[in-house]
């Protein structure tokens, strides 16, 4: 069993891509597989030895927490805290700061979906240096963030939304990490981004640049579940 024993969803967003989808219902609800997708979240979590799991909720959160429930058909503790203005990743992450001590967390996303397998690499990928950081591999991550690591996995570089063409690198941040306690400074030094948003991704990108972080590649697709046309691949992929 890891020391990893907490963890943190972000499913604030609407999803305004997913148009009449989402337009009163939770995009991390979607079903994929058959099973909502942040379900399949909860349970790759619970197979992977967490217990303590906080939902950032937001657009139709009230649905989502009383779909979800206390977290009691998973063996595990479920609780949810509510973002009021849709202000970043960074603050979501911050109001669940309470119910994380000094330890560190896995952090993902409500509507990334990948082979269930993965949550306990990425976390026990944690062991070797106190941080890892999921990445899968892209024709161009200019959508998202492009990820350098050396020959021992160690991220060297992030860059977030590189101008199409000018990676090395074929790596993306595929939004599943495990984060330590010495990562909130960073989180608390954050700038608006040019969109107005408090960014997670940027000061993971920071942190990266001062502290050890272990690149973890993927077994499987990674669904960034954003789009209609993204939700039906990952439907066709897992089955419906």
């Amino acid at each position: 069993m890891t020391g990893v024993a907490r963890a943190v969803l972000l499913a604030a967003g609407r999803g305004s891509r997913l148009g009449e989808l989402t337009a009163s219902f939770p995009k991390a609800l979607l079903e994929v597989g058959g099973r909502p997708i942040l379900f399949r979240i909860l349970d790759g979590l619970v197979a992977a030895g967490i217990r303590d799991i906080v939902v950032v909720t937001g657009h139709a959160g009230d649905l989502l927490a009383e779909a979800t429930g206390s977290g009691e058909r998973w063996g595990a503790t479920i609780s949810y805290t509510r973002q009021p203005t849709l202000d970043g990743t960074a603050r979501g992450v911050a109001l669940a700061r309470h119910r994380l001590g000094e330890r560190p967390f896995f952090i993902g996303w409500g509507d990334i979906v990948v082979e269930p397998a993965n949550y306990l690499r990425v976390i026990e990928a944690s062991e070797a240096t106190g941080a890892s950081l999921a990445v899968n591999e892209v024709d161009d991550p200019t959508a998202g963030a492009a990820v350098y690591f050396d020959g021992a996995g160690v991220v060297t570089r992030i860059v977030e939304k590189p101008p199409r063409g000018t990676s090395s690198t074929k790596w993306n941040n595929a939004g599943l990490a495990v984060l330590p306690p010495t990562i909130w400074p960073f989180i608390e030094a954050l700038e608006p981004s040019p969109r107005g948003e408090y960014e997670l991704p940027q000061a993971v990108a920071a942190f990266a640049e001062r502290h050890p972080i272990k690149a973890v590649p993927l077994e499987g697709p990674w669904f960034d579940v954003g789009t209609p046309e993204s939700l039906a691949a990952a439907r066709a992929h897992f089955g419906g």
